[in-house]
This record gives C-alpha cells, sequence and structure tokens, in this order.
C-alpha cells in the first residue's frame, strides 16, 4: 500500500470529510501532508555532513547549549492548562486497533519503511539523524500527537494508545531514528498532560507551528544503580524561582535541543521543569554510547542554573514525575515491541533460505524452536504495552501494567535481539545485516529513562 493510496480520498488533506473526527481522525490528518510532501522522492543522507558530525562525536565535543528561540512570554497564570480528556470506558477487554488506528499505523510503518530504514546505517554511524529523516517526521505531524486538539494538536482525547502505536511502527524501521523523531513530542505532550495555561501558551504555538523547535525529556543520570525516582540532580529554592545542578545523560538531540524537560529533586521530592537552551549555566557533552546512536544521546550538565518560579512543570510531591517515568518507560515498551518485531521479520526468510547440510537451517528444530520463541515472547511484550497504554489513555492507575511490561520488555527484547544474532551465524556479527545494529539497540531497554512519553 503507498503512502498516497493509505489515505482516504475527499477532503483537504485527501481524508473523507465529516463533521467530527474523533482523536485518531485528526492525527491521519496530519499525516496525510507526508503524501504530498517531496522528502520521500528526494530523502538522502548528506554523506560529506554526517562524515563531519561523525569524526566530531568520535573525538567527543563539548558545548553550550544551542541558542533558544525567544519564546514569546503568556501572561502570568497559574491556573491550570487545557487537559486531553480520558478515552472513554466501554468496559470489553479489546485491545485491536480501531480502523483510524490501523490507519495511522499503516502510515506511520511506511514512513518507516521508507524513509527511516534506508537511512539507519548510515545515521548509526554519524550519531545523528539525517535532517530529510527528522523534517519527515515533523511533516506528518508527530510531535502535535499528544498535545490536546485546543491547543493546536490532534488530540480530544488521551493519546497514549496511538503513542504507543506510532513508536512501534516507527522502531520497525530504526530505534535511534525513532528516538530522534520522537523526542520534540514528548515535551509537547508533557506540556499537554501538565503544564499550566502560561506554559502552554508560551511553548506550545511552537510545536504546532511550521518551525519546531528541538526538545528533550531529559531523566537519566550517569549513575551506578541510577533509580529514576530518586534523580540526583537538586532543585533548590530561591526568592524567585529555583536553582538546578545536576547532570542528566542519554539525552537524545541535546546538542540542538532549544527547550528540555529536566527531572531534578525538590525539597524530597521529585519534580519536573522546563528549562530553555539559552539559559546560562546548561552544557552539553557528546556522550555516544552502545546503541540508539541515532538519536545523537549527549549529557546536559547543568551548573546553578537559575529558573524562575514559572518553570516548574506540574506538582511537587512527586506525583507528576512518577507519571511521566511511567508513561516514558511505557514509550521504551513500544520501541522495544517495534524493534524485535524488525529482528523476527528479518531472521523468519533468512533460516528459510540459509541452507546447511543441504536444507534450509530452518528444518532444523533447534532453530525453529528458536524463532517460535522470539514470536512467542514479541507477542507477550506486545499485549502488556497496548494493555498499559490502554489503561493510561483512560485516566487509570498503570503503575503495575508499566512496571510488568518494563520487566518483561528489558528481558525479552535483549534475548530477541541476541537469538536474532545467533540465527544469522557469522552474518549476525557483520554490519551487512542490520541485526547487530538491532541487538545493540534492544540492550538499551532496560537502562534507559526518559527521551520519549506517550
Amino acid at each position: 500500500m503507498s503512502l498516497t493510496n493509505s489515505l482516504r480520498p475527499g477532503g483537504k488533506h485527501g481524508l473523507a470529510t465529516t463533521e467530527r473526527r474523533d482523536p485518531i481522525g485528526y492525527a491521519v490528518a496530519a499525516l496525510s501532508r507526508l503524501a504530498q510532501s517531496e522528502l520521500l522522492d528526494r530523502v538522502g543522507l548528506r554523506r560529506q555532513a554526517e562524515q563531519a558530525v561523525h569524526v566530531a562525536t568520535r573525538s567527543g565535543f563539548r558545548t553550550l547549549t544551542a541558542a533558544s528561540r525567544t519564546f514569546t512570554r503568556a501572561g502570568a497564570s497559574s491556573r491550570a492548562g487545557v487537559r486531553p480528556a480520558s478515552a472513554p470506558r466501554t468496559g470489553v477487554f479489546d485491545l485491536t486497533p480501531t480502523e483510524d488506528e490501523q490507519l495511522l499505523v499503516d502510515v506511520v510503518t511506511e514512513l518507516a519503511d521508507e524513509v527511516l530504514r534506508p537511512a539507519a546505517a548510515a545515521a548509526d554511524e554519524a550519531c545523528a539523524a539525517p535532517e530529510e529523516v527528522l523534517r519527515a517526521g515533523l511533516e506528518v505531524g508527530l510531535p502535535v500527537l499528544g498535545v490536546p486538539e485546543a491547543l493546536g494538536g490532534v488530540s480530544e482525547e488521551r493519546s497514549a494508545v496511538a503513542g504507543v502505536l506510532v513508536a512501534e511502527a516507527l522502531a520497525r524501521g530504526d530505534l535511534g531514528l525513532a528516538v530522534a523523531s520522537l523526542a520534540p513530542g514528548a515535551v509537547a505532550t508533557a506540556l499537554g498532560l501538565w503544564g499550566t495555561e502560561e506554559q502552554q501558551q508560551t511553548y506550545l504555538p511552537a510545536f504546532t507551528g511550521e518551525d519546531v523547535p528541538a526538545a528533550a525529556l531529559a531523566l537519566a543520570e550517569p549513575t551506578v544503580l541510577f533509580d529514576a525516582l530518586e534523580p540526583a540532580t537538586t532543585a533548590t529554592r530561591t526568592d524567585d524561582g529555583y536553582l538546578l545542578t545536576g547532570v542528566k545523560s542519554a539525552v537524545p538531540r541535546a546538542a540542538e535541543a532549544e527547550l528540555f524537560v529536566v527531572g531534578a529533586m525538590l525539597e524530597g521530592s521529585p519534580a519536573l521543569f522546563l528549562v530553555e537552551s539559552s539559559t546560562p549555566g546548561l552544557t552539553v557533552v557528546a556522550d555516544p554510547g552502545m546503541g540508539v546512536r541515532a538519536a545523537g544521546l549527549c549529557r546536559l550538565e547543568v551548573h546553578d542554573v537559575r529558573l524562575p518560579g514559572t518553570a516548574l512543570l506540574g506538582e511537587t510531591d512527586g506525583s507528576t514525575y512518577a507519571e511521566c517515568v511511567r508513561l516514558s518507560r511505557l514509550a521504551w515498551c513500544a520501541l522495544a515491541v517495534g524493534t524485535g518485531q524488525a529482528v523476527l521479520d528479518y531472521v523468519t526468510p533468512y533460516v528459510k533460505e540459509r541452507e546447511a547440510f543441504g536444507e534450509p537451517i530452518a528444518h532444523r528444530q533447534s532453530v525453529a524452536f528458536m524463532v517460535a520463541d522470539m514470536a512467542i515472547e514479541l507477542q507477550a511484550m506486545r499485549l502488556l504495552t497496548w494493555k498499559a497504554a490502554s489503561r493510561a489513555a483512560a485516566g487509570k492507575d498503570v503503575a503495575r501494567e508499566v512496571g510488568l511490561a518494563r520487566h518483561l520488555c528489558a528481558e525479552k527484547a535483549m534475548r530477541i535481539g541476541l537469538d536474532g544474532v545467533q540465527l544469522l551465524g557469522g552474518h549476525g556479527f557483520v554490519k551487512e545485516h542490520p541485526v547487530e545494529r538491532w541487538y545493540r539497540d534492544l540492550r538499551a531497554i532496560g537502562v534507559m529513562e526518559g527521551g520519549v512519553l506517550v
């Protein structure tokens, strides 16, 4: 199915016009812009530019954060901002995607296949996402999937299910590029869920406009046995705001980000803070890792950064921060499912075609059982992730469900990656096949915090 044919006829964006679309209908309307884009015809890897980035990341760089745009300050208001309504509860346990959700999955899957997958190997080598890939994600409306429709976004209801489906579909193309593409949307979604009226009016117009800023959710820290709910970064109250100090790690696209959501401990409870990149005291240090390299991961050093009182995002009792951690972990579970599916889709035809001792290796029970186990574990990961997302969309507590999904995905995703490499034998160790990259990416599921959000 082509991108153009996957969209319904009629309407401004090729969608059937109705008096009222449901939330996914708005999302598909945004996604349909990809069909009119020239990016698919001219997507390239800009090899010279990427080579320069690769050299920089190999030698390491240390720089001040990018100068951010001037965000237009809204009038002072501490009132709660617009919140997306919880999805209706039907009382029926059914995780089958609706027709519109499946349409959304089909469009994003084709984006992953036609744009992300071809660019993945070079982006992994360069430790940076190509501009064309990032622009394609913007043109399909990824940053506003979690923003309320009243604020210029596409969702009238909680969009955790749509976010999980999109993350899974993108990760089938490449996990690192998926993280890079979804990073701005994590900050926009956080503003939609917890921002005050002033914060939403100040920052969200940039995400719903044409020139969407790079942004990042910074929760992880380079600490042994790091506990996401006990950050070492500290925030101290001052007469006119807060003083922030600490180090964040694995921050996607930090070198170019214009806005950060940073987690810190405030008076014994973790909280979230909005930090513009132009704020004095911020430093970005290149920190490429074993996997997820295309996301441009960096450390964000925060040295006595002074923030206004309006920088606090959400509640100070730790509830907002805990919800943020859980929704971020849920997004990583979806990414694990998508990448695991890519591994399974790749090794299944391989073992049927690869011959040893005069027959396909798939005829060996040890090989057949290994592939079957991968499929079983992947389906269990998917069901737990989707169930947690459906509860989050309904406004229910998801601590238990996210904990179960996180534990299973962290363990089984790594196993799926390892088995994928094992099934390819010597081919699994070389970069000619993408399975070695997927294995490195899947190793990150159990340790990554922040970066993405549903």
